[in-house]
């Protein structure tokens, strides 16, 4: 009878496994995958489509593939179909599954029909986008994630048709423009203005003469608010296409149809601009804009704190350019340095002291300071005078204005602190106590670990920091995620 080997004799061949050569490569990929035997590989996609119903819907669609165009299409079809005569609501508990089909009718829409006939797949796109509204109508969508799949499919759709040769790309936009008269706020109308950048030169006389006759048939009524919407679609469709055959005159003549009484007045200053047209060009950038408003970025939105200076300093840099165009120098000199005093604007005043005469420069680089060292909002001077830098008189206005500075200001005092330790270090212990003070007094945990490395950093530079830390531990000796975070220093 064969002895069996024992355990010490065993161990050697366990250990040996890991070693032979692609034992480790798990991670699916083409060359790992062609190493399974095909059985094994169908036994997966099997047992992948009973537990995936929309992998079992791709993986058909891949099948019908095999007899040909109308086979996907016809896939596709029923599955729109449904989608538009449904009615129930979808809920939160139901939104993955749904969102997950969804994803894969674009998926076989975009990997099987458009290999096999990009105009069928085009036309698909444009019939699930066409039922966007009805769809997100009744699924509870408050993170935004079933409206994802629409903007994947209209994009997709922009890629298409741009790629179609210039008479069909002119055809398919001149097409979907009676959709847009119904769902102007849908993606469609989206997908049009998206559009006419892709399209080729060729195609956007006719695409003009489609938006003018679609323009035609949209009632001119203020009190109709989808009406209102769908010929604003259409005219800022119209004034792309003028914008991109370099036709001024018409640009402006849409802007004034669009706009009314509050044409962006910018807009049509940089086209006459680039024109050679620098005295109109130069009007209409002094015409004040009535009406706007500031666009709100994703940051804008988190912090609260909205930057209202960018129009205005692209709107003054235009100005400025025209001037300088018709050879006033003395006005555009002028006009950077009110611009810079306006606002510390770093990139004015670095521009301002460029074109002066020799050996003035210095007079007015210290006018500069001394205007940012009385700036009515200390953020912004503090701002100017550490990125120039001159971390000699932003020590002073860290000092001079004390009681100013708030911790919760933090993007402005933490690098403006780092900035400073080394040159202005009883400034840099001023701010850092602030941002630590605003954190604790708050009690934002989430900002214990950048309050533990101030308070670090605020040891290396400040000698009385000790004596600060007492009074931490007598006012905020309960904050224990903070003090576990400080540890023994």
């Amino acid at each position: 009878m064969a002895r069996k080997p024992s355990t010490a004799e065993a161990a050697p061949a366990r250990e040996e496994a890991p070693r032979r050569k692609g034992a480790r490569r798990t991670t699916p990929s083409p060359e790992t995958l062609s190493a399974l035997r095909p059985d094994r590989l169908i036994a997966l996609i099997l047992g992948e489509t009973e537990r995936n119903p929309a992998f079992k819907k791709i993986v058909s669609a891949a099948l019908a593939a095999l007899q040909g165009p109308e086979a996907v299409a016809a896939i596709v079809d029923r599955r729109l179909s449904a989608l538009e005569g449904a009615r129930g609501f979808i809920d939160w508990q139901r939104r993955r599954a749904f969102t997950a089909d969804l994803n894969a009718t674009v998926s076989v829409i975009l990997s099987e029909l458009r290999p096999l006939d990009p105009v069928a797949a085009l036309d698909r796109l444009v019939r699930f986008l066409h039922g966007a509204s009805g769809v997100l109508a009744r699924v509870d969508d408050s993170l935004g994630i079933t409206e994802g799949v629409y903007e994947r499919a209209a994009e997709a759709a922009v890629e298409i048709a741009g790629a179609l040769p210039e008479a069909e790309a002119g055809r398919f936009a001149g097409r979907i423009l009676p959709l847009v008269a119904d769902e102007p706020d849908g993606p469609l109308a989206m997908l049009v203005l998206d559009l006419v950048p892709r399209l080729p030169e060729g195609a956007l006389p006719g695409l003009d003469a489609d938006l003018a006759q679609a323009l035609a048939a949209v009632p001119d009524a203020p009190g109709d608010w989808r009406a209102t919407r769908a010929r604003g679609r259409l005219l800022r469709a119209r004034q792309d296409i003028a914008d991109r055959r370099g036709d001024v005159d018409a640009f402006i003549a849409l802007e004034r149809a669009v706009a009314g009484e509050a044409p962006d007045t910018g807009a049509v200053a940089e086209r006459l601009f680039a024109a050679g047209r620098l005295d109109e060009a130069l009007d209409w950038v002094r015409r004040p804009r009535q009406g706007t408003g500031t666009i709100l970025t994703r940051e804008a939105l988190i912090t609260g704190r909205v930057d209202t200076e960018t129009p205005a300093r692209a709107r003054a840099a235009l100005e400025i350019g025209i001037l300088d165009a018709l050879g006033r120098a003395g006005e555009a000199q002028d006009l950077r340095w009110q611009r810079f005093c306006d606002s510390l604007d770093a990139v004015m005043l670095r521009d301002y002291l460029a074109k002066l005469p020799d050996f003035e420069d210095d007079e007015a680089l210290r006018a500069a300071f001394d205007r940012a060292m009385a700036f009515p909002q200390p953020y912004r001077a503090l701002t100017f005078l550490i990125n120039w830098p001159d971390l000699e008189r932003a020590g002073r206005l860290v000092l001079d204005r004390a009681k100013t500075w708030e911790g919760e200001r933090y993007e402005v005092l933490a690098p403006a602190a780092e900035a400073l330790e080394q040159a202005r270090p009883e400034a840099a212990a001023l701010l850092y106590r602030r941002l630590i003070d605003d954190i604790l007094e708050r009690g934002r945990s989430q900002a214990y670990a950048h309050a533990a490395r101030y308070l670090a950093q605020l040891d290396a530079i400040d000698p009385g920091a000790s004596g600060y830390r007492d009074t931490l531990r007598r006012e905020h000796g309960r904050k224990h995620g903070f003090w576990t975070l400080v540890g023994g220093r």
